[in-house]
């Protein structure tokens, strides 16, 4: 090793993480090339809008992506993670639609074409934010294969699979009941709306009956859209209304005759059991309107302002006209009461205004068929969900699907290759755009104006962006890809509609797993949100802690498919960590200056202690990592490194480092202490690439870079009787720590130690491990005995399994002045022992408390009962002594 020893005394993450991504790009390691000779692990990464920052749930996504990926490649897989970005239509048409209203104008004023010009240059200036901060978190992705789902090879797999799925029936237009954004103008899924629980009313309407005195009492939450009503149901078996069925009402407001019908949907428990039907205004109402044949009444417009068919309310926007008609009703003696009602109100998941029901011509995806095989590769095992219990999740969405609304109001995104002759009315749908109608001849053709839904084209994902329709080399190595990675909330949105896709066009599932990990929530268990304030940046984290320091708190603590709190003081912990593998790496390369590769001597029961648990180690992150369990994995190598490694071998070496008498056994430990930390380093390096790439190139090891070494294997140390033997040693040690600790044994002042163990087998490990026992547990000497006639005088002892530790005390404190210390001690406990007991001996105090603060102090209690208990015992001894 070079004697000019360079690392630095402070781990500075920023020092570090600066260097070696760069190194890592500049020399092609996340590059995957086609390789028949090599087994494939492949992902695809969802892709983060284009107008998108990196915010917490990209970072974990990510991480869990980067951790796999990283641990294939060290495994020897060829391994391509393809990363990408989405157009996200809605939201990019949205950002600079904004930026042209600052300039005072908007996208009809420049035209579809110039707006495209627009939002393209918007995406050159803005669209690489994301993947660039994607590289400050250690993402290892092919850059070289980035892609995006409007590039020129997306956009073809888009209109071959849309002309596919039209020719064989499975794509239509129709006139459907949709979700309307009065906001965005667009349409938008079912799953893309959020219904939010809202305080509102229910108000009871008298609805005459035709040639008759009666009145029917119906209960609504919108009587703005009763305007629109086309029949009044009940339900069938509803003894109250049946002698109705038949009859007709007179619609308040409009004097329209509307029939009452009998239908199962209606719940007879809510309101009144009568119930207006608006098949325009409903997707329930517009069901039962197919049903019966009823009629569809469109009476807002797509701004949700009342149109022509509103009567005087024309114009009104609707909540609006929704005052003014309840005004009405009241002043013709029609509104019997207004109950308070909460209600699900439904919301668009963008821009969170109410959506409003509409129906509409749109194109449509016919989902049975599709759907179907969809459910049967997860039924049968040939896809998995991990964790298992988002299969029923999936296969419940599923079962109960609905046709998909795939056309988008928007200019942003891939236009539906559909043209209209406006000479014969043909529908022309084509890969290539067609200049003549081919029925016709007719040059009087135009486009769709819709877009597809961004979930269109990001359905067709894992395929698409190795090169389909194209039979490329990369489909056929890399697809079906090995893992899919992603959040729970787009089980839906996306993750069905992969399947779907993948085996309709690539006649097998998309991918094997589908690994599902939760949602970031704050720590209170909140969703992070703009409105609440409680998002937190991840950049920021990463100038402060560094990128290492945020992945690893980001996967520790946490079970798959499980929602993390994120904790600010976890980042601070895991800080800690990262400074303390610093500190014992630094340590250890001091005591390498000297090192010379050679065979080792005699190994020590701590030598081979810590080869048999880096051993047992390895073998169990790796089996957590083939089971996806992130988590479980990470807390292994932090309970490995902190205690066993850093806590306990490095300060066992310490006695031969120092010893220049013994090279021999100096050297064994060098070795011992080479092999642990670079074979930690590896098991580490997809958790923690940056600090285990700078600690494994001051090794005194030949190689390029940790990220390309192959992942530890089994060598043959681990020994679970190692571990019994060792055990023993560290509890005597803590032991006598421990009773130092209590004793109030000053740091400085060595103690005789005695141990007596009558098995054999105790014995000769306690005999063989006297000199760590010594160095660790501050002992002047150790004596090891198999029996004991006398107890040592004024000593404190300790019984563990198999042996019993004495710590003879004459000389290391004043017993006296430590009687008088623990017996103010037993006095203060005291105190306090009486006032909880009379607090919670007051009957009025334990009824009027809440039940938590009861239970608060009647912890406290317990824990002062056991302080005393302890201190007592403590105080016997010192006396006895």
């Amino acid at each position: 090793m070079a004697e000019d020893f360079k690392m630095e005394k402070v781990y500075d993450p920023s020092q570090v993480e600066g260097k070696w991504y760069p190194y890592w790009e500049e020399k092609g390691y996340f590059h995957a090339d086609v390789d028949d000779a090599k087994k494939p692990f492949s992902i695809v990464m969802p892709p983060p809008n284009v107008t998108g920052a990196l915010h917490l749930g990209h970072a974990i996504d990510s991480t869990i992506q980067d951790i796999l990926t990283r641990f294939k490649r060290m495994q020897g897989y060829n391994t391509l993670w393809l990363p990408g970005t989405d157009h996200a239509g809605i939201a990019t048409q949205a950002k600079v639609e904004e930026q042209l209203a600052k300039e005072g104008t908007n996208r009809h004023a420049l035209g579809r074409e110039k707006f495209l010009d627009r939002v393209w240059d918007w995406k050159k200036e803005y669209g690489g934010r994301i993947t660039q901060q994607l590289r400050r978190l250690g993402a290892s992705c092919d850059w070289s294969r980035e892609r995006f789902t409007m590039d020129e090879g997306c956009s073809e797999a888009v209109r071959e699979v849309f002309v596919d799925l039209y020719h064989k029936g499975l794509i239509y237009r129709g006139n459907y009941i949709v979700n309307w954004c009065p906001h965005c103008h667009t349409t938008i899924s079912d799953i893309e709306v959020e219904h939010v629980d809202r305080e509102g009313h229910l108000w009871h309407l008298r609805y005459p009956v035709k040639d008759s005195d009666e009145v029917l009492i119906v209960a609504t939450t919108r009587p703005e859209t009763m305007l629109g009503d086309t029949a009044v149901a009940v339900h069938p078996e509803d003894e109250r209304y049946r002698h109705l069925l038949g009859k007709t009402i007179i619609l308040p407001l409009t004097n329209r005759e509307i029939p009452i019908i009998a239908d199962d949907y209606v719940d007879r428990e809510f309101g009144t059991g009568a119930v207006k039907i608006t098949p325009a205004h409903d997707p329930n109402d517009f069901e039962m309107g197919l049903r019966h044949q009823l009629p569809s009444i469109t009476v807002m417009d797509r701004e949700a302002k009342m149109n022509e068919q509103a009567g005087k309310y024309q114009g009104m926007e609707r909540y609006a006209a929704r005052k003014e008609i309840v005004k009405d009703l009241e002043a013709q003696g029609l509104l019997v009461k207004v109950d308070n009602h909460q209600h699900a109100v439904g919301e668009c998941y963008r821009c969170s205004t109410v959506v409003e029901p509409m129906v509409s011509k749109q194109w449509f995806v016919k989902m049975e068929p599709l759907a179907k095989p969809a459910m049967e590769v997860v039924r049968e095992g040939i896809m998995e969900f991990v964790p298992e219990r988002f299969a029923k999740i999936y296969l419940g969405w599923l079962e109960n699907i609905r046709d998909w609304c795939i056309s988008r109001q928007l200019w942003w995104g891939h236009r539906i290759p559909v043209w209209y002759c406006e000479d014969c009315g043909a529908e022309i749908c084509a890969k290539e755009d067609p200049e003549t109608c081919p029925q016709c001849g007719s040059k009087h053709i135009v486009q769709d104006p819709d877009v597809l839904d961004t979930w269109f084209s990001s359905g067709l994902w894992p395929f698409s962006t190795m090169g389909w329709p194209e039979k490329t080399p990369e489909l056929k190595q890399f697809y079906p890809t090995s893992v899919l990675v992603t959040g729970r909330d787009i089980i839906f949105f996306w993750v069905a509609r992969m399947v779907f896709m993948g085996l309709e066009f690539m006649k097998d599932v998309p991918f094997q797993k589908v690994m599902i990990h939760g949602l970031i929530l704050d720590a209170q268990g909140r969703k992070m949100s703009k409105s609440l304030g409680n998002g937190v940046d991840p950049l920021e984290v990463i100038d402060q802690y560094g990128a290492d320091t945020l992945r690893f708190m980001l996967i520790t603590g946490n079970t798959p498919g499980n929602d993390l709190r994120f904790h600010p003081e976890r980042l601070e912990a895991t800080r800690n960590f990262a400074n303390k593998i610093w500190n014992a790496s630094r340590f250890v390369l001091l005591n390498l200056q000297d090192y010379e590769e050679g065979p080792r001597g005699q190994l020590k029961l701590e030598d081979r202690w810590i080869l048999s648990r880096y051993e047992k180690t390895a073998g169990e992150v790796t089996e957590a990592l083939e089971q996806f369990d992130l988590g479980e994995a990470a807390r292994l190598l932090y309970e490995f490194i902190w205690n066993e490694f850093c806590d306990w071998y490095i300060e066992l070496a310490k006695g031969c480092l120092y010893d220049k008498e013994h090279p021999e056994a100096r050297h064994t430990v060098q070795s011992i202490l080479l092999e642990v930390l670079e074979g930690t380093m590896r098991l580490l390096h997809p958790y923690m690439p940056f600090i285990t790439e700078e600690i494994w190139h001051n090794l005194p090891i030949s190689g390029e870079s940790i990220m390309i070494q192959s992942w530890p294997k089994v060598n043959g140390y681990r020994k679970d009787d190692l571990e019994k033997q060792m055990n023993q040693i560290m509890d005597v040690i803590k032991a006598v720590r421990n009773i130092r600790a209590e004793m109030n044994v000053q740091p400085g002042k060595k103690a005789e130690i005695i141990l007596v163990a009558p098995e054999k087998a105790a014995f000769e490990v306690l005999e063989s491990g006297r000199e760590s026992i010594r160095l660790l547990a501050g002992g002047s000497a150790v004596d090891v005995v198999s029996n004991l006639e006398v107890k040592p005088a004024q000593a404190a002892s300790a019984v563990l399994e198999g042996v019993e530790v004495y710590l003879p005390l004459r000389g290391l404190l004043d017993l006296d002045k430590e009687i008088a210390r623990v017996e103010k001690e037993i006095a203060q406990a005291q105190l306090e022992q009486s006032r909880l007991e009379g607090k919670l001996n007051n009957q009025g105090f334990v009824a009027k408390a809440p039940e938590q603060v009861v239970a608060k102090e009647q912890e406290k209690l317990e824990g002062i009962n056991g302080r005393i208990a302890a201190l007592k015992v403590r105080l016997a001894e010192l006396k006895e002594a």
